[in-house]
């Protein structure tokens, strides 16, 4: 468990922080930018639960604490030696990517087919909802991209390009199975 006893620790002030191994970064480095990116995601999803309720609101609920988990995964590099660690780290696992397979079916089970594409928009939920998918979206990007330079968790890519789905899915969900979609009309304001 995690115990914070004191908030700041003047360590960050030269612009380098420390990653879950005890490796010194910048603040700035591809594996900080993927998981800050992660944690701005939970914070869109926080506020996201403002409008939800029932088992929306449970799933996201859930969606926070996987978040937490995948920023705890991506802050801890050296995926080779996770056998030999003294406190092995917290990976995301490929069951969290297929409950949320699970949750997208279940959810686009009574959903319309598409005829256009949707703008961000509907109701509170779906609007935050939206915006939940674009900073994932974004997570997912720097994501994939600190894989191409460092071993990542593939189940942290799949789990965020898994996530950005669903919250597009869940979207249409709570604008009443898509009745309250904002259709996109092209060229509509020529």
């Amino acid at each position: 468990m995690v115990v914070l006893n004191k908030i700041y620790t003047r360590t960050g002030d030269a612009g380098e922080t420390a990653l879950g191994n005890g490796a010194r970064v910048a603040k700035h480095s591809l594996r900080v930018s993927a998981y800050g990116t992660v944690d701005e995601t939970n914070a869109t999803v926080g506020l996201a639960r403002l409008h939800a309720d029932g088992a929306l609101d449970g799933q996201l609920a859930m969606i926070q604490n996987d978040l937490f988990d995948l920023g705890a995964d991506l802050c801890r590099p050296d995926i080779d030696n996770d056998a030999k660690a003294d406190f092995p780290p917290l990976r995301v696992s490929a069951a969290q990517v297929t409950r949320l397979e699970e949750e997208i079916d279940a959810m686009n089970g009574d959903l319309p087919a598409l005829r256009s594409f949707i703008l961000p928009g509907g109701g509170a939920l779906g609007a935050h909802l939206h915006l939940c998918r674009t900073v994932s979206r974004r997570a997912e990007r720097l994501t994939v991209e600190l894989s191409n330079a460092e071993e990542v968790n593939p189940a942290a890519v799949k789990y965020l390009n898994r996530l950005s789905d669903w919250f597009f899915v869940a979207s249409r969900f709570a604008n009443g199975n898509g009745e309250g979609d904002v259709l996109w009309i092209p060229g509509a304001n020529r």
